[in-house]
Order: structure tokens, then C-alpha cells, then sequence
């Protein structure tokens, strides 16, 4: 479904990301593990089109992503829940996810959408009035979570859905998880996280330095030495 090739990235002069390669097939969950300055959110925003790419290729089923213009990326079936969520605070939260409908091709299905976002997630339906930067974090996360499927994706590309939440919110985050690929939605997940991600996901790949270094499905690196010494403190 969405393939990387070489693909090359950063800011000005700076080089994040480089000859990463890596692919998201229908139906999957894919997660990017790596720490802090690995290159990880550089890879979401040059996905969803925030940033150029330097060289190399993206291709949402056949398709250049590269060569399609950011604003209608999302046309293509690419949805990205941001880092720290990005809410509209002083908005309620069914204004946040009427955003997730604004563009005019997704706005005839706004009451269909929001009701599986609904059903998906009967919080926001309790909490559809509210400020939503008045929601506790995990809250905001379903909200966020909830706005990028009111445009109804091929695929939910997510930017560390776990960051500055406590661990009693992480948890709640990767139930949101669970309960997204119960959907059979396919999902590319970045995440510091490896020992919970990887509960969720069926393959990932590990990002070091703007580099995969490894690959493999979340069992291997679970019960890989190296990956427990590295990020789990084993």
C-alpha cells in the first residue's frame, strides 16, 4: 500500500533521514521504533507532505506522494495523527473532528464519519461539547485519533500517540490502538515505546541516526537480545 524507497530528508542544510526504505501493506500494522532524534517524525511530516524530500520515492498504492501537492495528500487515503496531538483547544471536540472533514470531498460523509468515530469511541460522544483542550490526555489523543478518521484513510500514520502522556494514559493510548486495528484499519505507527508498541503491531522496523538498522515482525524483536538491551533496559 505505501512504499518508501531511498528516501532521503531533513531541514536546510540539516540531514535527518537517509536511504530509508520501507513498506506498509493493507491490513498491517507497521511501527518505526528508535530513540529520541532518530529521525522518526521526520519521516511522518515527509509522508504527509510537511516536508520536501531530498531524494527517493513515496508511493501510496502506485501513486507519487512526492509528486502530489501536501494540501491534497489526504485525498489519497493518508491520514496523520501529529505529535502532542495539535487539537484546537478552545474548540469543542465535535468542531475538532468536523476539521477532520474540511476538505469538500469528505464533507457529504461528515454524519457517517462521525458516528463511527462515535461508536469507535463513545467518550467523544459524551464529551462532543467540550473544550477540547479542557480533556484529559488520553482524551485528546481519542479526539485526535478520531479527527484523522473522519476523512475515512487507507491508511493512519501516527507520531508517537504515547508521548508526555503518564503511563496510566499510555495504556489507555495502545487500547485506542488495539481497538483501531480491531477496525481492520492499516496503520504505520512512530513510537520511543518498543515494548508496548510492538504488542500492537505486526512488523517494525528500527530507526537510528536517520537509519533503519533493523527489520523484522514485533515477535522477533521482542525476543531480540539486542532490541531488549537497547530500549528496554534488559
Amino acid at each position: 500500500m505505501l512504499t518508501l524507497s531511498q528516501v532521503n530528508a531533513g531541514y536546510g542544510d540539516f540531514q535527518a533521514l537517509f536511504d530509508v526504505s520501507l513498506d506498509v501493506r493493507s491490513g498491517e500494522a507497521v511501527a518505526v521504533i528508535g530513540p529520541n532524534g532518530a529521525g522518526k517524525s521526520t519521516l511522518m511530516r515527509v509522508i504527509s507532505g510537511m516536508i520536501p524530500a531530498f531524494g527517493g520515492s513515496i508511493t501510496m498504492q502506485d501513486v507519487s506522494v512526492l509528486d502530489t501537492p501536501a494540501h491534497q495528500i489526504v485525498g489519497m487515503g493518508i491520514a496523520h495523527v501529529p505529535e502532542n496531538r495539535r487539537l484546537f483547544a478552545r474548540m469543542t471536540v465535535e468542531d475538532n473532528l468536523r476539521m477532520g472533514c474540511f476538505s469538500p470531498q469528505f464533507r457529504d460523509r461528515y454524519t457517517e464519519r462521525l458516528e463511527f468515530v462515535y461508536q469507535l469511541f463513545p467518550r467523544m460522544r459524551e464529551r462532543r461539547d467540550q473544550m477540547a483542550g479542557t480533556m484529559s490526555g488520553g482524551e485528546q489523543q481519542m479526539c485526535a485519533i478520531g479527527r484523522a478518521l473522519m476523512s475515512d484513510p487507507k491508511i493512519l500514520i501516527m507520531d508517537e500517540p504515547s508521548a508526555g502522556l503518564a503511563p496510566v494514559i499510555v495504556q489507555q493510548v495502545f487500547e485506542l490502538i488495539e481497538r483501531i486495528r480491531g477496525e481492520g484499519l492499516t496503520v504505520l505507527i512512530v513510537e520511543q515505546n518498543v515494548k508496548q508498541v510492538l504488542k500492537v503491531v505486526d512488523r517494525a522496523y528500527i530507526l537510528e541516526a536517520g537509519t533503519i538498522r533493523m527489520e523484522g515482525t514485533a515477535t522477533e524483536l521482542l525476543e531480540s537480545a539486542d532490541i531488549q538491551k537497547a530500549f528496554m533496559g534488559m
